[in-house]
């Protein structure tokens, strides 16, 4: 068994007015080594200045001693001695954490990572090269990219450039930028191992570049950078036996940085645009049916959705967006909810080996995701039958039993649990949970008390403690 570990970061940006303008490096660089006879490699000169971009971070979550007592917390613990019989709640303390981020803005916005100040109740920012500690203010959050913008009142600050995309390549220098472990800055070389990387486990929306530059906990929100010293990526997590690097580490890429930044930089959340199609990839048996190989195939279609609306097909191959070729799902997927809600768009499709073009308008994800029917609102969660339907609709196996969490309540408690839309909840402690009274029961039941709840998520049982 691996274990996926979170780390932390933060971008560069100036805005104008109520736009936001990044500063870009040059597009498509040269790729090449040293040749001279009396030349060091050394990458001092191009790394020095993005080191300057990227700060430290230290967060504060206040915690009661009696709370942070696993013995205490256990429901077979109060079950036996009776809650009166517990030790009397000592005062609060405070639980530090550290992480990185990196400036995007002279004016003091900074991206990190979600998890890295998602609990927090009081978030410090250090700057490299000085002792002034500043006091930071979250502008947004979005926990399915695992992105978040916070900023301190400062001026003149250096920020980042950015880099482009479209410009990485297998093998690639780069270099991981952070705080691991807060021993302070310090900068790690390795290469690009992999790109759009998804189906890890760990975001929602998943399009990784892989790197085995050594990352380790404390690099969360820190910097990727190419040997120019743009940033390509935002550190985000690693897969360990051990808690320590083994050189498989994960970085949220620029691309998806630049979106999201910017839409919490304007609006304090993501908004995503939403097509309403099921999808697939192209496998070796159904390549002989298409013209085109690459894309991403309807295998089925939302009532009401805007691909309904669009006549889209079970069976459709949908091969480009605005002009752009889609490879695969996960590409589509990148493609679609980087854009925005009322955006018209075009898209390539191939049905009975004839291409044809349809136009659609987006609706928003968050919305249209929220189905219609019977629903509870408990404890954060926001609860509804798992129905046909929605089984259909989310390529859920139909003999899944459980209850659908349908969203989650952004900086609730079972937001800080862990929980997500779009996982089955199917027990509370002792209590398996196949439809909502029995949720509802549950709930009840174990109000206020700590409690173990185990969900569905993509087909592997997680255990979330949440209260």
């Amino acid at each position: 068994m691996h274990k996926t570990l979170l780390l932390s970061t933060l971008l560069s940006a100036s805005l104008l007015a109520n736009n936001i303008s990044f500063e870009n490096a040059p597009k498509h660089p040269k790729h090449r080594l040293p040749n001279g006879q009396n030349e060091i490699l050394s990458f001092n000169s191009t790394i020095k200045d993005s080191m300057k971009s990227v700060v430290n971070i230290a967060t504060q979550t206040i915690v009661s001693s009696q709370q942070n007592n696993s013995l205490y917390n256990d429901p077979f613990f109060q079950e036996f001695f009776g809650h009166r019989n517990l030790p009397q709640q000592t005062p609060q303390k405070r639980d530090n954490a550290l992480g990185s981020g990196v400036i995007v803005s002279k004016d003091g916005y900074i991206v990190t990572n979600n998890h890295v100040i998602a609990e927090a109740d009081e978030i410090s920012v250090t700057i490299n090269g000085s002792d002034k500690i500043y006091k930071a203010k979250v502008i947004g959050t979005d926990k399915d990219s695992d992105l978040a913008v916070i900023k301190i009142d400062a001026k003149n600050l250096e920020p980042i450039k950015l880099g482009h995309i479209e410009d990485l390549e297998l093998g690639d220098v780069v270099f991981a930028i952070g705080n691991p472990f807060g021993v302070g800055e310090t900068v790690t070389q390795g290469i690009i191992s992999a790109l759009n990387k998804d189906h890890v486990g760990i975001n929602r929306y998943e399009h990784f570049i892989q790197t085995d530059a050594s990352i380790n906990p404390g690099n969360s929100g820190g910097a990727l950078i190419d040997s120019r010293g743009a940033l390509i990526g935002i550190n985000a997590a690693i897969i360990s036996e051990t808690g320590g690097n083994h050189g498989i580490g994960f970085s949220i890429p620029i691309d998806m940085v630049r979106n999201v930044v910017s839409k919490l930089i304007k609006d304090g959340r993501v908004n995503r645009g939403y097509m309403g199609v099921n999808i697939s990839k192209i496998t070796e048996p159904l390549k002989k049916l298409y013209v085109r190989q690459n894309g991403a195939i309807v295998t089925d279609v939302q009532e009401g959705s805007p691909a309904q609306k669009a006549k889209l097909q079970r069976g459709d191959l949908i091969y480009s967006v605005n002009g752009k070729a889609v490879k695969n799902p996960s590409e589509l997927q990148r493609l679609i909810t980087s854009l925005n809600p009322n955006d018209i768009i075009t898209v390539g499709i191939e049905r009975d080996k004839k291409e044809l073009t349809k136009t659609l308008t987006l609706n928003n994800l968050d919305g249209s995701r929220t189905l219609s029917g019977k629903y509870i609102e408990t404890d954060g969660l926001r609860l509804s039958e798992l129905t046909d339907k929605t089984k259909r609709e989310f390529n859920i196996p139909q003999d899944t039993k459980g209850v659908f969490i349908e969203g989650v309540l952004e900086r609730s408690q079972a937001d800080m649990s862990g929980f997500m839309a779009g996982d089955i909840l199917i027990q509370i402690e002792d209590k398996k949970i196949e439809n909502l009274k029995d949720a509802q029961e549950a709930f009840d039941l174990y109000k206020g008390k700590t409690k173990r709840v185990y969900v569905n998520r993509g087909g592997f049982i997680l255990l979330l403690v949440t209260k």
